[in-house]
């Protein structure tokens, strides 16, 4: 396919952001997220991604502005979480996030959740922070497809991400039908499912193109134009989850790792999240 560790996706608005990426949900601040970050970016990768839920935003940017890498060869994202929502809320979250991270304008802001009652307002603060140049694109995170419908029905800039959970035991088929035709970038958390990887299919295909489960998971979710971020605090996971650019599953193998969807969730059901 000609993918590499820096290829990258372009979004609606022309900014281009890599097919790989570091996500750090979890990892705890300080010395165990900046050390994750520094593998990841010795091992290739250019995206970063983490929120301010998280509580490790400074330990990204540190890591970051201590890496020597030129910030405009790296991308990084953070989201807004939910108790943060509403229009000048928003506006006050986004510069304590900048401001954390240290490294000027972030080149993705998503809203975390669709938080009933809010996040239109929310959205309408992310279209402000673009128009100001704080932000070089802004998306979505957790969005079903009423979601955005009702969404694109109020904002004047079309959501150039939405990230939600999807692995092959939620395929999540609709969405990035929907998602494709309005030129939205699909992009995939917990996209190794928590680790449960022991299905015998995997299992499978990683002998037969010799590489583990994870590197199959992953490969499935590049071959369907997926942006992945998969997350680890160890450099030898890390290091593996970005050795996907030397091999492709057939299209037979591809379906039959379709096949394996039963609309399971390992996160919440965007559909229950309540009020903030």
């Amino acid at each position: 396919m000609g993918w590499t560790k820096a290829s990258a996706v372009e979004l609606l608005n022309g900014e281009r952001m890599p097919r790989l990426g570091l996500g750090v949900w979890r990892a705890k601040s300080g010395a165990e997220t900046e050390n994750a970050v520094r593998a990841a970016l010795s091992a290739g990768y250019r995206a970063i991604d983490t929120a301010s839920l998280y509580g490790n935003e400074a330990d990204v940017g540190r890591a970051i502005r201590d890496s020597g890498i030129a910030r405009d060869k790296l991308f990084v994202t953070s989201k807004v979480w939910n108790d943060e929502q509403g229009y000048d809320e928003t506006l006050r979250a986004f510069y304590r996030s900048k401001e954390r991270l240290g490294i000027g304008a972030v080149d993705l802001y998503l809203v975390h959740w669709p938080v009933p009652g809010k996040y239109k307002d929310t959205y309408r603060a992310l279209e402000h922070l673009y128009d100001e140049g704080e932000v070089r694109a802004i998306g979505v995170s957790n969005f079903k497809i009423h979601h955005l419908e009702e969404l694109m029905g109020a904002c004047r800039i079309k959501p150039m991400v939405n990230q939600v959970e999807l692995h092959p035991l939620l395929t999540q088929k609709p969405l990035l039908e929907f998602l494709r035709r309005e030129g939205i970038q699909p992009e995939a958390w917990r996209p190794l499912m928590q680790g449960r990887l022991d299905l015998p299919l995997l299992a499978e295909l990683g002998g037969k193109y010799g590489k583990s489960p994870a590197q199959v998971v992953l490969r499935w979710h590049l071959q369907q134009e997926i942006v992945v971020i998969p997350k680890s605090v160890q450099a030898r996971r890390i290091e593996e989850n970005a050795d996907l650019f030397d091999f492709a599953l057939s299209a037979e193998d591809m379906a039959r790792i379709d096949g394996l969807n039963e609309d399971r969730r390992f996160g919440m059901d965007p559909d229950l999240v309540g009020g903030a």
